[in-house]
Formats: C-alpha cells, structure tokens, sequence
C-alpha cells in the first residue's frame, strides 16, 4: 500500500466517481418519486417507504458478504463485478410491476453499495500520489455528492412527469458509463498488491477494539444527520410554512453543502489525525442541529443551515474512511465495506429515533434535537478513542525508556 505513484491517477479515480453518482442516484432518487410508485402498484405510501428501507438492509448485509466472495479478485475485477451487479438489478427494478418483485430487487440493488465504496476507498488512496489520499477519496465520494445536486433532482423529474420506471432506467445507464470508465480507464497491474492480505491477518483486523469502535462512532454519529434529513420535507412545508415544491430546493442547497464538505473533509485530514476531525465535525454537527430545532421557522435560515448539515456530515467522509482503513490492519477492503454498512444503518436508527418524538405529539423540530443527541453520542466515541489511543502511546513510551 505505500507504492503510491508520484501522480494521482485522475482518470482512474473519475470512474469510482461515475460509480458514485449512480449508487447516490438509485439512493436518493426514490424518495421524490414514492408517491408516484405507490400509485402505480395500489398500495399506501407508508407500505412503499419499505423500499427505502429493504435497500439499506441490503447494504448493510452486502458490505460484509461481497468483500468476502470477492477477495479472491483483483480489484479491477472486483469492482467490474459489483457494477455489473448494480446495473443488473437496477435496471430490473424498472420492470417490477408489484410490491414483492420491487422488494427483491431493492435489496440486491443494495448490496454492492458498501463493497464498491468501500473497495472503491483503498484502492482510490493507492492510485493517489503520497500524501494524497484522503484528497483522492473525496474525489470518490463527490459521485455521490454530486447525485444530489444533478442526479436526483433530475431522476425526481423524469419520474413524475413520465413514469417511476424511468428513474430507475437513468440509474441503469449510469451503471453502464460506469462498467465502460472502469474497464478503460482502472488500471490493472498496479492495484494487484493493494490488498495482499493473508486470512491470518484479516481475522487479526476485524479483531482490533478500534475498528469497532470506529464503525460505531460512524452508526451513531451520522444516525444524526439522518434524524434531520429524513424529516426535511415536513419541516419545510408545516415549520418554514414552505411550499412541497421549495423541498426539492432545499435538498439541493444541502447537496451543494456535501460536495463543499467532502473536499473539506480531506483538507482537514492534512492538518489533523482522522479521528480528531470526525470529533470536531460532530460537535459542530451538534451545535447546528440544535440551533436548527430553534429557527426552523426562518425561511433564510433554513437554507443555510441545511447548506451547513450537508457541508459538516460529508466532511466526516474522508477521515472516518482513512481511520477505518489504518484500524483494520490486513483487512482493509472488509473493514472499509463495513464502514458504509455502519452508514446504512446510521440512515436507517435516524430516520427511526428521529421520528419518534412526533408518535408522541411533538413537532417535527425536534427531530433536529434527537439528531444533535446522536451526533453528540458519536464525538464522545471518537473522545474515547482518542483518550485510549494517547494511554497507550504513553505506555508504549514508558516501556521503550524503562527497556
């Protein structure tokens, strides 16, 4: 892994960008057009929301299950792989005329999610040029951000002003664009070493108290982002007093903020150790959620604070990704892939314990407050790793001055 080249192969790392844009395409896309699904198929928007859901199941137990089959592969062929896994079921999901087919293929469209990213992670550090690498990984992850601002808006649009099926078709030919970039442009040689790791060595990884405090820290922590994101819609519309057509706006504002925050994030990554900077991106994560329960009534301030929600949780992106891949010592792929299951499951516990205030009939805002609650939950694990990590650099240092 320290054979880095003395340029960042920008090619190479545009391909893991395309593949980004269509998995936060095929993510994101359905929550604009649920209504328009629920029709089609004659069932309650509630019972369509399962689709959300069964996709981030499928990430959570794909992350894992996918490193594993395909370990034996080089990475190039891993990723072929995955991509054409996504674009296959995808593509499918088109054609689902029920409720049940539609489930099936949300949830195997969901399983090469956390593989791709989390592969996509390691290898992007190694195409990148020395020092590089978190700089690389954001180029990455700005697939993703970028589907937020273009990519869903659009998807939204074709899917209610033609039909539902075609939202997924646009995923598909993403899918595609990204199979031919990767076939051409990744090279194939170079990556064969990036994770030489014997099972001896993987089993050890997984083993490290770090690496699963740090996929919990990213489980609670973004469940804090969650808690407020999955809940836009109705405070823009019942708090903000909004029109449903300013929430397309808003989410886009918040898009512009996780591009912003992915770059953000690997800058902060050069100044500071990871794990410092996921700490300091929660507390201030806190602070803007809690101030968000108190002006959600502010139309400018809606705005800008969704623009800031966006910015801080994507600046958590790069250094939370580089600390799971120190952490996880001869299992780098796994323990990357792990990590964006740690995301789904942090998207699925926010929308959750965001929602909970309001089965007791309280307002949205406070959605925001149990969001602060979780983002303050996970910089106290990030603390905690810290303070262990500093006991034992000073026990180490006591050994080698008593030795």
């Amino acid at each position: 892994m320290d054979n880095h080249s003395n340029t960042t192969n920008k090619k190479a790392l545009l391909s893991l960008a395309i593949g980004g844009f269509g998995i936060g395409l095929t993510e994101f896309v359905i929550m604009g057009i649920l209504p328009n699904i629920a029709d089609s198929m004659g069932i309650s928007i509630s019972k369509a929301g399962h689709f959300i859901a069964i996709y981030a199941l499928g990430v959570v137990v794909g992350g894992p299950f996918m490193a594993r089959i395909t370990s034996k592969l080089s990475p190039k062929k891993t990723l072929l792989f995955l991509m054409v896994w996504f674009t296959v079921f995808n593509t499918l999901s088109s054609f689902s005329g029920n409720y049940w087919t539609m489930m099936l293929f949300r949830f195997l469209s969901g399983m090469p999610h956390g593989a791709f990213f989390g592969i996509g992670a390691v290898v992007s550090g190694y195409l990148a040029k020395a020092g590089k690498a978190a700089q690389a990984m954001a180029i990455m992850f700005s697939g993703l951000t970028v589907a937020n601002i273009i990519g869903v808006p659009l998807g939204t649009y074709i899917g209610q002003e033609w039909h539902w099926s075609f939202s997924f078709m646009l995923v598909g030919v993403a899918g595609i664009a990204t199979l031919a970039s990767l076939y051409f442009w990744m090279p194939k040689q170079s990556l064969e070493e990036t994770d030489a790791s014997n099972t001896n060595s993987a089993s050890e990884g997984l083993k490290s108290k770090k690496l699963w405090a740090l996929i919990a820290l990213t489980t609670i922590g973004t469940g804090g982002f969650f808690a407020w994101y999955s809940y836009i819609a109705p405070l823009v519309i019942n708090i903000t007093n909004l029109s449903e057509a300013t929430v397309g706006y808003v989410m886009i504002v918040a898009g512009v903020g996780m591009f912003v925050g992915n770059f953000l994030g690997a800058r902060m990554v050069e100044h500071f150790p990871p794990v410092k900077c996921v700490v300091i991106s929660l507390l201030s994560m806190t602070t803007i959620l809690l101030i968000n329960s108190f002006l959600a009534s502010n139309t400018i301030a809606v705005f800008v604070i969704s623009f800031i929600v966006g910015m801080i949780t994507f600046s958590v992106t790069a250094p939370i990704q580089i600390a799971i891949i120190k952490a996880a010592k001869g299992a780098e792929k796994l323990g990357s892939s792990m990590n964006q299951s740690a995301f789904n499951m942090g998207n699925a516990s926010g929308a959750y314990f965001g929602g909970l205030p309001m089965v007791f009939g309280l307002p949205v805002t406070y959605a925001s407050v149990v969001g602060a609650i979780l983002a303050c939950i996970g910089a106290g694990i990030g603390i905690a790793i810290l303070y262990a990590q500093k006991s034992i650099s000073k026990k180490k240092s006591k050994e080698s001055v008593c030795a």
